[in-house]
């Protein structure tokens, strides 16, 4: 039984197939360089870009193609397919930092960013957590100070997708007083701010070629106009409110995963022998690769459902919490026991099986730790 996603269209289904050629001829090739420097080559963003595959579902008006967030699944999902090097930078910049700047931001700031956003001219981070602050972002420290006609940002932030290729830095700071209230967002260009330092590109257990940085505000002064939203005090709100489709891009990622993971597993089961047999012909890997290939297939349509809310404006913060949660846990019981099918062989970093079952570990702890997705979960019921 074939089954499609209810959310692909025929302009969308053209669009990948050349998208995943591209993917296929001219970026995949440079994977393995990518993980090896920690990085992925700025030609590969600007690459993206002249795809239509950065900020699809921007309008035209501001560098995008004006389509729905199915454009920016697709395009996640062929990225995990094929060169799952790019998914977790290409997210972020995508169907985070640039959805901030779409719906908070001013004219002139869309106008100014989103374009260069779109042509991979500028690549976008978000800095939220800090060394002692992780989910709870209403704990931050990072300020930014009115002096005279200018915020002034001081503070530390880690963990940073992109860190160290970022010309555009969304910064989760402190404007007014303790709690939520007093968190406001606010845009550093990092091309020539004084005060503005990237640390270590971060040597990580998995998403080798994702940079991943600490970031240092030392008195950096950017103009009043930078701040995201009408008035200080908002960033906190604006925060959850794109927690949904934040959310969900990681379920869809994790569910590329799954489904890649599994087409591995097989392939390599039905060609590898053991005791005169292929190892497709045991009950336990038949076994296996049946409950992985349901649950993957379970996750596919709820995330596919999940997808056709938020393109409806009807995804709920709990539902997107729950997509993230699940789909994250199996994606990495998943890469766990498809792993163990390949014995030895699955442990060495030449076959893709290893690289997925490293990259997934941190599904269950970025964008909101799994802990904190069930406690989300668990106040609706």
């Amino acid at each position: 039984m074939s089954y499609s996603s209810s959310w692909m269209t025929e302009e969308l289904d053209v669009f990948r197939d050349q998208f995943r050629k591209y993917l296929a001829k001219d970026l995949a090739p440079h994977a393995e360089k990518w993980r090896e420097q920690k990085m992925v080559d700025r030609f590969a963003w600007r690459g993206l870009g002249e795809m239509g595959a950065l900020l699809a579902s921007v309008p035209e008006e501001y560098g995008g193609l004006g389509a729905t967030f199915a454009y920016d699944a697709a395009v996640l999902e062929d990225l995990e397919t094929t060169v799952p090097e790019l998914t977790t930078g290409v997210s972020v910049h995508s169907a985070i930092v640039a959805h901030y700047i779409l719906n908070y931001g001013s004219e002139e700031q869309k106008k100014r960013w989103l374009p260069k956003m779109a042509s991979g001219e500028m690549v976008g981070a978000i800095a939220m957590t800090e060394p002692g602050t992780g989910s709870d972002l209403q704990a931050v420290k990072t300020t930014a100070k009115k002096q005279g006609n200018s915020y002034v940002i001081n503070g530390q932030k880690t963990f940073i997708t992109n860190g160290q290729a970022a010309d555009l830095v969304i910064v989760v700071a402190r404007t007014g007083e303790a709690g939520a209230k007093g968190i406001s967002l606010i845009v550093v260009e990092t091309d020539g701010a004084d005060g503005y330092k990237r640390g270590r590109n971060l040597d990580k257990i998995g998403l080798h070629a994702s940079d991943t940085s600490e970031l240092f505000f030392d008195n950096v002064t950017v103009p009043p106009e930078n701040l995201l939203g009408k008035e200080e005090g908002q960033g906190f709100v604006q925060l959850m409110q794109q927690l949904p489709q934040e959310r969900l891009a990681l379920a869809v990622g994790a569910v590329a995963a799954m489904e890649r993971a599994v087409k591995l597993t097989v392939d390599y089961t039905k060609e590898r022998t053991a005791f005169g047999k292929p190892l497709m012909d045991f009950q336990n890997t038949a076994f296996t690769l049946a409950e992985r290939k349901t649950e993957a297939m379970i996750a596919r349509v709820f995330v596919d459902w999940c997808i056709e809310r938020l393109v409806a404006k009807d995804l709920d913060t709990i539902t997107a919490s729950m997509a993230k949660y699940w789909c994250s846990d199996k994606q990495v019981q998943t890469a766990d026991e498809c792993l163990q099918l390949f014995g030895g062989y699955g442990y060495m970093q030449e076959y893709p099986i290893s690289r997925i079952f490293i990259d997934s570990r941190i599904q269950k702890i970025y964008g909101g730790t799994n802990e904190i997705m069930k406690l989300l979960i668990a106040r609706s019921l």
